[in-house]
């Protein structure tokens, strides 16, 4: 894994964290063949301006950990279109046709994970855990390949952490210190995200002072972040829309 050598430290302080625009987030930061980590469930809680920008910078040959590749044409799913990810550390890989074909050609690869799997291979990383047993998997496409060992009867498949250069995250609202809040179910991956990477850039909607957000409702402290850039009107796409027929 590579990580660029402008990245900042981490020190918890609210000095420079805050950028004007995605594209000045990103530079210093991403570079080609990095692994990047990618909150988001379908397109529910994707950071997308950093990804429009992620796909503007040219970047290329990146290892993406991500539930999914979002849908063709959004989301990861541009990447995908430019060939600008050369894996996919994922769960759900379907509603992308760009992606199967790839996957089909042999044009990406894969390393496919059980959702919870991987949320738990993220959380490892951030919390300094380097592997964990896990019964899920066991006996399956899954474990192949990987130290399978029995406790108390039961068997299990080793799992290692997963630690990324960048995490892209998608917040609801920020303080100027970096402490997060995330807005129901666009919580999803994107904690697990940013405490897994080396360098955590988060976009957010709405962006307070210092103080502003209470300490018992930051649901990620600051420590973990970087860089924050606001976009305060994002498209939030709907994957499938549906309604009820005859509109009653």
């Amino acid at each position: 894994m590579n990580q660029a050598s402008a990245a900042p430290p981490r020190t918890g302080e609210a000095k420079g964290k805050l950028y004007p625009d995605a594209a000045s987030a990103l530079a210093g930061v991403v570079a080609d063949g990095q692994t990047l980590a990618v909150g988001g469930f379908g397109l529910c809680g994707i950071p997308e301006a950093l990804i429009a920008a992620l796909r503007d910078s040219g970047v290329k040959g990146l290892t993406a950990i991500s539930n999914n590749a979002g849908v063709d044409g959004f989301g990861l799913g541009q990447l995908l279109e430019t060939r600008q990810i050369r894996k996919m550390i994922s769960s759900y890989v379907g509603e992308n046709k760009e992606f199967e074909r790839q996957f089909l050609g042999g044009e990406l690869e894969l390393e496919f994970n059980p959702q919870g799997t991987l949320a738990e291979r993220l959380r490892a990383g951030g919390a300094g855990i380097p592997a964990f047993f896990t019964a899920t998997g066991y006996g399956t496409v899954v474990a192949e390949g990987k130290e399978t060992r029995e406790f108390d009867g039961k068997h299990y498949v080793m799992e290692t952490a997963l630690i990324a250069d960048v995490s892209l995250v998608k917040a609801w609202k920020a303080d100027k210190a970096g402490n997060l809040v995330f807005r129901k179910t666009a919580r999803n991956f994107n904690p697990a995200c940013a405490m897994a990477g080396k360098v955590c850039i988060v976009e957010v909607e709405e962006l307070v002072e210092v103080g502003d957000i209470h300490p018992d409702h930051v649901h990620l402290p600051g420590i973990y972040v970087d860089r924050i850039v606001v976009n305060a009107t994002p498209e939030k796409r709907i994957e499938q829309r549906t309604v009820r027929e005859g509109g009653r």
